[in-house]
């Protein structure tokens, strides 16, 4: 039977590692047998990544480390906790400076799935921890693993809440400029309700009488009464517009 294209070529697996690994990655897991402890773990995950890129740690009988990435075993095993909480950690700043609904959905969709990778890391380590009892690395790891969950668990309930109050701070605003804008056409349909019966009488009986402007050398009569109906303008614009 061929390895799976997740083991190195050089390892030296028990055969039962053999057999239950796929070419996939699958869920995060401990193997054990014979003394040999094998994790399948995953990367920091992405926004939208379907696939997880797994990375393997074996602790063989004798305390020695092997992994598929750079560096020795345990110093590998350190550094993919280390960079999974950096990654936490740049999401918690961007919850930092978050102000809009927007901001916070984006923080949730990064935050969501490191959530799930940091709670079954820790549970992966916890059973570690009832495999290999009195190994210490897999208990400060398993240490290690709970904090990052519980920063993770702390930084989406964090970003939930901020999107939440975003969310209602802008219905709020939504609500208070509609509020003003109902009240604008209130007070312009009073004026527009005063003025309606002068205006329909003088359409209707075409009134032409002396305007008392009639010594003032023309077009001056046109040029007075027209800035005096742009400033009227003005001035309800102002009280049709104004907040209480």
């Amino acid at each position: 039977m061929s390895k799976s294209k997740l083991i190195p070529s050089n390892w030296e697996l028990p055969q039962e590692f053999i057999d239950r690994l796929g070419d996939r990655a699958g869920r995060q897991r401990v193997m054990f047998a014979n003394g040999h402890l094998l994790f399948v773990l995953h990367a920091p995950p992405k926004p939208d990544q379907m696939t997880r890129a797994a990375r393997l740690f074996w602790r063989k009988p004798d305390g020695d480390w092997q992994s598929t990435e750079q560096g020795n075993g345990l110093v590998a095993f350190r550094s993919h906790l280390d960079q999974l909480m950096n990654v936490i950690d740049e999401c918690d700043q961007r919850e930092d400076a978050a102000q809009t609904a927007a901001e916070y959905f984006s923080i949730l969709d990064a935050v969501s799935p490191l959530k799930r990778s940091a709670e079954n890391l820790l549970h992966t380590l916890e059973e570690a921890r009832k495999l290999l009892p009195a190994d210490r690395d897999i208990i400060n790891f398993r240490d290690q693993a709970y904090d990052l969950a519980r920063t993770a668990e702390l930084l989406y309930s964090a970003a939930k809440n901020g999107m939440e109050m975003a969310q209602t701070r802008r219905a709020e605003e939504q609500a208070a400029s509609s509020m003003a804008m109902a009240k604008a056409a209130h007070r312009l349909n009073q004026f527009v309700a005063f003025f309606f019966p002068l205006a329909t009488l003088t359409s209707v009986f075409g009134m032409q009488l002396s305007s008392g402007l009639d010594f003032l050398p023309h077009p001056l009569p046109f040029a007075i009464i027209c800035g005096v109906g742009i400033l009227s303008g003005f001035i309800m614009l102002a009280i049709v517009g104004r907040r209480r």
